[in-house]
């Protein structure tokens, strides 16, 4: 038997290989295939795993990148120094940083709501970028590397484009009311306030269906948001069927506001320094509200809503700001060598008004409150005359100046061109 299987088997040497190679190569086929299964089968579990999920999510969540961007919007009483160090950054950081702002801007003068970009380098807590904001149209953007010490320094500019806006309306509650529901903004209505205060008596005067035009500059972004405001180039205000247009003349050292008849609108003071109060009590001999005596009341009181600004009436010199006894808080103005004007029971002053500081008319000097004797909110208002207080709604102030020349000239071509533009505006053709 064996003798027979020995030379059939060397006969047939290379079949038998093949058979073998082939059995083999499946067998190791099956092998690597059952191999790779398991492997992915505990690959799957091992991914699947909810502990291991967890901790890759835990890792994940806590990373943070190594920049990051804080944005602060300043608040009343914040110091500059007390807003860095409200974000760890070091005494040395802060001073390079002060270094650099100096330059452009009064850092210990800082606004409400002026804000500040800061991109912190997390990994040794350094400032990357710092963007201060110095108005709406301008920022401050300092930059440096980790390597450096000093800040490189660039101004950003917004670019705003001008834009003319026309608005008319009938007043039937009060001028405020009628304008704010024209979108017309609040620093226009204000301006339009003060440009007829010194000859309009905003709660005597004004009657109900009495209108207003008014022609305007706005600075908008690419995104048409008004940014700021600018002049009112045209008014008219329409007091029992009269007007009473007022046009604004850019020419240097006469800019202003005038009258058909080129007479500007301004005199020494206005005639009353509160937007849409209501006159309480006159000038003259009064039984006082708190002490319960007829005395004299010798200046004129117009009751409004607390915190309602309080303008200067005139250009001057700011001789006291604070605490008047039973005038409560009170500020007293010296316009020049004849007047001087007081405001009282004051709730609180506008920021930076103090002794010696010099104010604009028509600037915001403090705001309506009941400090002091008082009975309510209301601003006491005197003026003084040489020395001597009188009544301030009879007061007869000296006329404004009056366009001649050159000047004349130019303003009739001023007045043509606004009141074509007003015409063009009115119909829709501009």
């Amino acid at each position: 038997m064996i003798k027979t299987l020995i030379p059939f088997f060397f006969k047939n040497l290379k079949i038998l290989g093949l058979i073998f190679l082939v059995v083999f190569t499946i067998t190791i086929a099956t092998l690597s295939n059952h191999q790779k299964k398991l492997n992915k089968n505990q690959y799957n579990n091992f991914i699947n795993n909810i502990y291991l999920k967890k901790t890759l999510n835990e890792i994940v969540n806590n990373l943070e990148p190594r920049y990051k961007k804080f944005n602060h919007k300043i608040k009343s009483g914040e110091t500059f120094d007390k807003i860095l160090s409200g974000y760890s950054i070091e005494k040395e950081e802060i001073s390079a940083i002060k270094e650099s702002l100096l330059k452009k801007f009064n850092i210990n003068k800082l606004n409400t709501n002026q804000k500040i970009q800061i991109i912190l380098d997390q990994t040794n807590n350094k400032i990357k970028e710092f963007i201060f904001q110095i108005s709406n149209t301008e920022k401050i953007y300092l930059s440096k590397s980790s390597e450096e010490k000093k800040f490189n320094e660039k101004i950003l500019t917004l670019k705003l484009n001008k834009k003319i806006i026309y608005n008319e309306n009938v007043i039937l509650q009060s001028l405020y009311k009628a304008a704010t529901d024209q979108n017309i903004p609040p620093n226009t209505i204000i301006e339009f306030a003060r440009i007829y205060g010194f000859q309009v008596d905003f709660q005597r005067d004004i009657r109900k269906k009495d209108k207003f035009q008014i022609m305007y500059e706005v600075f908008i972004d690419k995104n048409n948001k008004v940014i700021e405001t600018g002049e009112i180039i045209f008014a008219n205000l329409k007091l029992s069927g009269q007007d009473n247009s007022l046009y604004y003349f850019d020419k240097e050292n006469v800019e202003g506001h005038y009258d058909k008849n080129g007479k500007s609108v301004q005199k020494a003071l206005m005639k009353t320094p509160i937007n849409g109060a209501r006159l309480s009590s006159s000038f003259g001999m009064r039984k006082h509200p708190i002490d319960g005596f007829n005395k004299m009341h010798r200046g004129t009181d117009f009751a409004a809503p607390k915190g309602t600004p309080i303008m200067a009436s005139g250009n001057g010199i700011v001789k006291k700001a604070g605490w008047c006894g039973g005038g409560g808080n009170c500020v007293k103005i010296k316009h020049n060598s004849t007047y001087e004007t007081v405001y009282a029971h004051m709730f609180k002053f506008a920021r930076g008004i103090k002794k010696g500081v010099r104010v604009k008319q028509g600037q915001t000097i403090g705001y309506v409150g009941s400090t002091g004797k008082s009975t309510g909110p209301h601003l006491h208002y005197e003026v003084i005359v040489n020395g001597k207080k009188v009544n301030s709604q009879k007061l007869k102030l000296p006329s404004g100046k009056i366009l001649k020349g050159k000047n004349r000239e130019l303003f009739e071509t001023k007045k043509i061109k606004l009141n074509v533009l007003k015409s063009e505006k009115i119909i829709g053709l501009n």
